[in-house]
């Protein structure tokens, strides 16, 4: 259930944003902030999170971040402001952070043999692309019969149910020997994704060469220039990088950045579309994505149950493949595109999504050392985070630098640089999904996740 609606959270608020721009006289930037103040926070503070969970216990880690993310939704609803509620938008995502890599944690320690828990991650996966897909029509209806607010409503009687079965029936567990806290790292980390992520959104308007956006760019370089050398030197950094010796691992990692970021992208840009350019209603906008939504609830349990029997090679390649058949239908996107056409690219497109979870999942944790399930988790689900923030900011800003004229009628040339962009990051899933699928990636795997078990406490390690 929590992972249904922080997954849900992270999509139901899409279909709202021509609502909130109205109500709360928002511009494209002001929105695209609704989205990245929860996408950028969350992904700073999962790798925190897990093992958080791993040292005070996974079971009162997750019931803290039930806590906060229903306060936080509640807080969304009542915000009178765009400021008030980005900033409500920010706790939420306190709280979301520590319920995925803590799930998955108590998943990989409950289920021990490989195609038991291939097939847990499979329903996990499915869980999070299910809401995630549901998102626009559930928004789209609260909005269209109640109002935007009720988009936050929905969480928190979910939230308050989630925290009271937890209690009943989720045991408390730890990790033996969990890590310390790595404060520098942490903030290193939320100095890099905040900073990057400004310049995106805040480039159109301020310009891409004013002194403002050239400095949140180079503030951003110089914390990933300090990170990488600080890490190595640590006994026990926030990012393990003997992970990313690991081709499968890597991989996953990458994949997950360009997957969700297509995601963010094509639902940012389409939501506009859809309500701005052809001027459907939320209700509207939302039954138009059924079809996505529909392909990712039916292919995201059937990923799992690949990944369990034959690996996942094969989800990975109908993934990227499809999601970037999407991407090329609608690179030629007007405000005349027939249904048809829309509808071929969302069933495309719910159908790659659908397939993606699954694998990346799988991958990243398989073969690591179970006392470490809850950073290796958090570093796909720091992914995922990733991608998707920088989707909304990277196409979102490239597409409104180039509309041209009045937005109704120059937005769908526009966006056609959003739409190639989706389908490159679907070509380089497919890519991925190659390379990290044979023998040699595989051994890798291996020769990774014994080093691991056997050299925890090296203090000093080179990547």
């Amino acid at each position: 259930m929590s992972l249904f609606i922080v997954g849900l959270d992270n999509t139901i608020v899409n279909i709202a944003l021509p609502a909130i721009r109205r109500d709360l006289n928002a511009s494209v930037s002001g929105l695209q902030w609704i989205i990245a103040a929860y996408t950028v926070v969350l992904a700073s503070l999962l790798m925190l999170a897990g093992s958080t969970g791993d040292r005070v216990g996974r079971r009162r880690t997750f019931q803290a971040g039930l806590s906060l993310f229903t306060l936080g939704s509640l807080m969304c609803s009542l915000a009178p402001s765009l400021g008030w509620l980005i900033a409500a938008r920010a706790l939420q995502a306190v709280g979301g952070s520590m319920l995925n890599p803590v799930a998955m944690s108590i998943i990989t320690n409950t289920f021990t043999e490989p195609r038991e828990r291939a097939r847990a991650i499979g329903v996990w996966g499915g869980v999070v692309g299910v809401s995630m897909a549901l998102g626009p029509l559930v928004g789209g209806s609260l909005v269209g019969s109640v109002g935007w607010q009720a988009i936050f409503w929905i969480n928190i009687p979910v939230g308050l149910a989630a925290f009271v079965l937890c209690a009943l029936f989720v045991p408390e567990s730890r990790a033996p020997r969990p890590r310390r806290v790595d404060p520098v790292g942490q903030v290193l980390v939320i100095v890099l994704l905040a900073t990057l992520t400004y310049a995106f959104i805040e480039a159109p308007e301020a310009g891409w060469g004013s002194p403002r956006t050239l400095g949140c760019f180079a503030v951003a370089a110089l914390a990933l220039a300090c990170l990488a050398p600080y890490e190595l030197r640590r006994a026990e950094p926030l990012i393990d990088l003997r992970f990313f010796r690991s081709a499968p691992f890597t991989g996953a990692t990458v994949i997950a950045v360009c997957g969700f970021a297509a995601l963010g992208g094509f639902l940012f840009v389409n939501t506009l579309y859809l309500q701005d350019v052809l001027g459907l209603s939320a209700l509207h906008a939302g039954l138009y994505t059924l079809p996505m939504a529909g392909l990712t609830v039916l292919c995201a349990p059937l990923s799992g149950r690949i990944v369990g029997n034959a690996g996942p090679r094969v989800p990975l390649l109908v993934a990227g493949a499809t999601m970037a058949a999407s991407g090329l239908i609608l690179t030629g996107l007007s405000a005349d595109t027939p249904v048809w056409r829309l509808m071929a690219a969302y069933v495309l497109f719910g159908l790659g999504f659908g397939m993606l979870n699954a694998p990346i999942t799988n991958t990243a944790v398989s073969g690591m050392p179970r006392t470490q399930a809850g950073v290796a988790a958090a570093v796909a689900s720091t992914s995922r985070q990733i991608g998707q923030s920088l989707g909304v900011a990277v196409i979102g800003s490239l597409v409104t630098s180039a509309v041209a004229g009045p937005f109704a009628t120059g937005f769908p040339a526009a966006s056609h640089v959003g739409w190639w962009i989706i389908a490159a990051c679907g070509l380089a899933i497919v890519l991925l999904g190659i390379l990290t699928t044979t023998g040699r990636a595989r051994r890798s795997a291996a020769r990774t996740a014994e080093r691991l078990a056997h050299a925890p406490d090296r203090m000093a390690y080179a990547p």
